[in-house]
């Protein structure tokens, strides 16, 4: 999942037309940057030759990255933010040149607040599979084109393989502190596992232990909303001009995930039964101002992520299974030595409260006991996003333990 916009966050039934306006134009075929865009805030490290779970290797692979702080001369302050499902490394700054959205946790990382920048070196990779400049489906593979179709499968754990090399690049032998929330939180959690040694701390927010069958099944029709789409082109569509990319396909996906990550009460009082203009809905060709909402934030996706990036992504979400291999996953994290903060949102419809209830109660060294943190909050899956000052607090309370 991933920060909202401003118009998410404020309680208006209508997008502003302007912001309608500003997504007029003809889509890019795809939202991923690429070679050759503006650089921003990012640097790249190059990791090698990576072996994956599937017995590929992804040759040549590269990690974007944006950070914050002062390592200290110890190397000791190292803090690494891993990101949700559409977010990517600019945890913290405006939108700009390179950029298409603003940071997506100013109210969480930055100078005296709880992931405090005067303090903390914080580190912000973009998930290998990604499209905001890690080596992703639509970087350009050893042949010299797009990976495309055949960018191949990954898995949370081949991700976390790659984020270890990353870290050992950096010089990094051990972090702070490593964070997440939802597909963050997976990858947080195989840190924990994979490499005890190198983790200090771990905060994993709004995740559960295991991908189960309901939200494989939430992910498979987004997954089947970009395939279906006959401008995807089986992967292969980076050669297709503006206008005619996959963006049907990837933002109907968008809209559907925006229902597992929101509540049905917040959208039901901040929409009702609103229309988006005067023209009537019922038979008049106008639009709800639910829909109108739904396709504002589904049009604008398409404009800074890719469509098979999304599929990469999401599939490797559905990979997750700390058990899987390891018997169970009280086993599993039997092997944690890093102290805990578990996080979870009373509204959460996607990743609901159970699952951190299960990981709270089977992870050793928690700094709250054997129940996880509870955010109360209207917002449901998002609430780690947008409930900066529970969420701040929570992480405080972990970085002071």
């Amino acid at each position: 999942m991933d920060w909202q916009t401003m118009t998410d966050a404020v309680p208006a039934a209508i997008v502003p037309e302007a912001g309608a306006l500003a997504l007029a134009a003809r889509a890019p075929v795809t939202g991923a940057w690429r070679e050759g865009d503006p650089v921003g805030d990012r640097r790249f490290v190059a990791v090698g030759d990576l072996p994956l779970e599937s017995g590929r290797t992804l040759p040549g692979a590269r990690i974007a990255y944006e950070s914050w702080g002062e390592l200290s001369p110890a190397r000791d302050n190292a803090v690494l933010v891993l990101h949700a499902l559409t977010g990517d490394s600019h945890v913290l700054g405006p939108a700009g040149p390179g950029h298409a959205s603003a940071g997506w946790w100013p109210g969480v990382v930055g100078p005296g607040l709880a992931i405090d920048t005067d303090r903390w070196f914080v580190v912000a990779p973009n998930v290998l599979g990604g499209c905001q400049g890690s080596t992703g489906p639509a970087s350009f593979a050893p042949h010299g084109s797009e990976w495309g179709s055949r960018f191949p499968f990954l898995t949370i754990r081949d991700q976390v393989n790659a984020q270890i090399a990353f870290a050992r690049e950096l010089g990094i032998e051990r972090f702070a502190a490593v964070v997440g929330g939802s597909m963050g939180a997976m990858h947080v959690l195989e840190w924990a596992v994979m490499a005890p040694d190198a983790v200090e701390r771990i905060a994993v927010l709004a995740a559960p232990p295991a991908t189960t069958a309901d939200q494989i099944a939430l992910n498979s029709v987004q997954i089947e909303a970009v395939r279906s789409d006959p401008a995807f082109r089986d992967g292969d569509f980076y050669d297709a001009p503006d206008g005619d990319g996959p963006t049907r396909g990837l933002s109907l996906a968008r809209r559907m995930a925006m229902l597992n990550y929101r509540t049905s009460a917040e959208l039901n009082a901040r929409f009702e039964r609103g229309w988006q203009s005067e023209i009537d809905p019922l038979g008049g060709g106008g639009r709800f101002a639910v829909e109108s909402y739904l396709d504002f934030h589904g049009n604008k996706f398409t404009r800074r992520f890719d469509a098979n990036s999304y599929l990469v992504l999401t599939e490797a979400m559905n990979s997750h299974d700390l058990a899987r291999g390891r018997g169970t996953v009280a086993g599993a994290l039997a092997r944690v030595t890093a102290k805990s903060l578990v996080l979870g949102i009373d509204s959460d419809r996607y990743f609901p409260l159970a699952g951190q209830v299960e990981l709270a109660a089977a992870l050793p060294n928690s700094v709250h006991g054997t129940d996880p943190v509870v955010v109360r909050s209207e917002y449901g899956h998002d609430a780690f996003l947008i409930e900066h000052e529970v969420v701040g607090a929570a992480l405080a309370a972990l970085l002071a333990a």
